[in-house]
């Protein structure tokens, strides 16, 4: 009989994988926000808190769409309940508001803010 998904081990896996992920995702994701700011000619100082705040929500949505894949949309709560109870160690940097849509869409709204201040306050 195979083994259950449901395990410490496989947690900790996909913990370490989504880690690996963050940053090239992070990367990914700034460099169009960054590309657009330069065609702006914004500061670096505005650009780059805008350029984070854009590359999260889509970075948040891929990862999330890894412990689907892992785990199946009827068993993800399990690895988040995990987290949730390693606050501490591997659930540090995890808030359950993180899988929010409507927390990645107010994080989305607010780097477009940050790129329409940044062009007024340049004009």
């Amino acid at each position: 009989m195979p083994q259950s998904e449901l395990n410490t081990r496989n947690y900790k896996r996909i913990f370490w994988i989504n880690c690996l992920l963050t940053g090239p995702l992070l990367v990914f994701f700034a460099w169009p926000y960054i590309i657009f700011a330069h065609l702006a000619t914004m500061s670096s100082l505005i650009y780059y808190p805008g350029a984070f705040l854009f590359s999260i929500p889509f970075m948040l949505t891929l990862l999330h769409g890894h412990v689907t894949m892992a785990l199946g949309s009827a068993h993800r709560h399990h690895y988040y309940n995990w987290l949730n109870e390693h606050a501490l160690t591997y659930g540090l940097l995890f808030h359950p508001m993180f899988t929010s849509t409507r927390f990645r869409l107010v994080i989305l709204s607010l780097s477009v803010i940050v790129f329409i201040a940044g062009w007024l306050i340049e004009i």
